[in-house]
């Protein structure tokens, strides 16, 4: 983790916001990191996709920033 990035976010957004917003960010890397194993290790019941661990490692991913997301917008600000 970026401890430099996540003070600057508590300080623009406060605390919570910030720790929020930098999970956020967190996720957003592991998403595309994910994304791009996926490009490689495809499966081999459904050419084109990626293997099965994979979708089920990106859908608990996106499930887990929406959230955050969701957490994010309807905190208060400070």
């Amino acid at each position: 983790m970026d401890q430099e990035q996540l003070e600057r976010y508590e300080f623009q957004y406060g605390a919570t916001r910030g720790k929020l917003a930098m999970a956020s960010d967190l996720l957003t890397e592991a998403l595309v990191l994910v994304g791009q194993h996926g490009v490689y290790c495809q499966s081999a019941r459904q050419p084109g996709k990626p293997a099965m661990d994979v979708q089920i490692i990106l859908q608990c991913l996106a499930e887990s920033k929406e959230l955050v997301l969701n957490a994010l917008e309807t905190s208060k600000p400070v």
